[in-house]
């Protein structure tokens, strides 16, 4: 592609962009398509020449288009949000045109220096105090994995990646029963293994983890001749919004020497805005603490912040310094790719520093709270209807529900979910509360507005209805 070429279609790119940005709410949200259609549609084998930029443009919007679920539709209650804020877009442009390999500090200074930075604003609007240093992970796994392989080097004396793990004492990990299933897969990458994750009962109306259950199963271990590593926390469950005492989480793990890693992945955002601190009081005494930017406020994925107390640790776990990534003559630098487990890393920060400058603390704050009233309000709106009932209340912006109907009750709960996202209008998702089907509502999405909300609740109960009278008219044919 010549450089004429190149500016003609990256304009039209950025315009496509902008246009499809503009007409996402008259899309259904999640794709229609029946699964292998796209597959279809593409050659078995690969093509001998090159083709014309105009037919694979063509082909994009043709082929690809319309097996697109659309992250930032207005009403996408699914999941959690992946947000990616236009301001954000636009920062990721440069940084793809730029395609630079920011591993070392002397290959790219600005996105080390820049990440320190943006960090550094995160710690402070997120009330974390002096004393946490950050790191831009890719994603809250990552982040969980470094933090769980921190547990097992310190607690085997720094022999785990010398010695590996065949001859070491038989290590043990805590948490919840509420946890993001990226913890068992931190667990079983790290080598530890699942058998030694140990799932601590929760309860209350928090879903937090059972602090005696915890003191006692470590207490366990330990006569049993275990070796307990380290605890993970949550804030802001998956399922249901899961909110652990980390105060008293953590005064229990450090009583006996253990390692504290925070998962506060999507509700770690929330914490911009100072009432909403009381959820993970005490987090400021914690070993490891990571939320995702790329969730709830704005920045496009990938974009984890991963704070640590003792950076140290950090990189005399995951360090490997050859000849040819040094950098001489250059004292108090920075290379973040000792704090992460890929040696690659994109440069990042920079859709941070544009979502902070343009949208402010103040705009992220206004965001985030006005997700939270409006969930609130729908949460009260289907409670108050006959016809629902709300199964866990809103944690910040998510909330569960059931539509009371005859029959299965779980059956009926998919087969709702089901309709709903096959409507297209909006998109939730399941889970199971204590053993049982419910339907999970977050309200996240970075354009949503108050009427998006107010749609949800017209078309959960239009199609709720609409499913009941199809059960009548099958009864009534019988």
């Amino acid at each position: 592609m010549d450089e004429k070429s190149f500016t003609e279609w990256s304009l039209k790119a950025a315009k496509w962009g902008a246009d499809y940005r503009a007409s996402l709410r008259d899309r259904p949200v999640r794709a229609q398509t029946a699964p292998g259609a796209i597959a279809a549609q593409i050659p078995a084998q690969p093509p001998r020449t090159g083709e014309d930029m105009q037919a694979i443009f063509e082909d994009f919007e043709k082929i690809i288009l319309p097996g697109m679920t659309h992250w930032q539709h207005p009403r996408f209650f699914a999941y959690f949000p992946a947000n990616a804020a236009p301001v954000s877009v636009v920062a990721e442009y440069l940084v793809t045109a730029m395609a630079a390999q920011c591993m070392l500090w002397q290959t790219s200074p600005a996105a080390t220096e820049l990440e320190t930075k943006v960090l550094d604003w995160l710690r402070q609007a997120i009330g974390l105090p002096e004393g946490f240093s950050g790191v831009i992970q890719d994603s809250a796994s990552s982040a969980t994995l470094s933090a769980v392989l921190v547990m097992r080097e310190k607690a085997l004396g720094w022999n785990g990646n010398k010695k590996g793990l065949a001859s070491q004492q038989q290590l043990r990990i805590y948490s919840s029963d509420q946890v993001h299933t990226s913890i068992d897969r931190a667990i079983w990458v790290s080598g530890i293994g699942e058998e030694n994750l140990v799932r601590i009962p929760a309860n209350g109306p928090r879903r937090a983890m059972d602090c005696q259950a915890l003191e006692a199963a470590i207490l366990r271990d330990k006569a049993a001749g275990l070796v307990p590593a380290g605890v993970i926390a949550c804030t802001g469950g998956t399922s249901t919004g899961a909110c652990d005492d980390i105060a008293e989480v953590i005064r229990v793990a450090h009583a006996h020497g253990l390692y504290v890693h925070v998962d506060a992945a999507w509700a770690g955002a929330a914490m911009i805005c100072e009432e909403f601190r009381e959820l993970w009081a005490g987090v400021e005494n914690a070993d490891s603490v990571v939320f995702n930017p790329h969730k709830w406020l704005g920045a496009q994925f990938d974009c984890s912040a991963h704070f640590i107390r003792s950076p140290d640790d950090l990189v005399k776990t995951l360090a490997i310094q050859p000849e040819y990534l040094k950098t001489h003559g250059r004292d108090g630098i920075i290379n973040y790719s000792e704090w992460t487990i890929p040696l690659g890393r994109r440069f990042r920060a920079l859709k941070l520093w544009f979502l902070l400058r343009f949208h402010g603390l103040e705009g992220l704050q206004t965001m985030i709270r006005n997700h939270v009233r409006w969930s609130r309000q729908l949460a009260e709106r289907l409670a108050e209807h006959r016809d629902f009932e709300i199964v866990t209340a809103p944690m910040l912006s998510l909330f569960s529900f059931r539509h009371l109907s005859e029959g299965d009750p779980d059956a009926h709960t998919i087969a709702l979910v089901n309709a709903i996202n096959d409507d297209g209008r909006i998109y939730l998702t399941q889970t199971r509360v204590d053993g049982r089907v419910a339907i999970r509502f977050q309200a996240g999405q970075f354009d949503m507005t108050q009427e998006d909300a107010e749609t949800a609740f017209e078309v959960i109960v239009e199609v709720a209805a609409a499913l009941d009278g199809q059960h009548e008219k099958t009864k009534a044919s019988r």
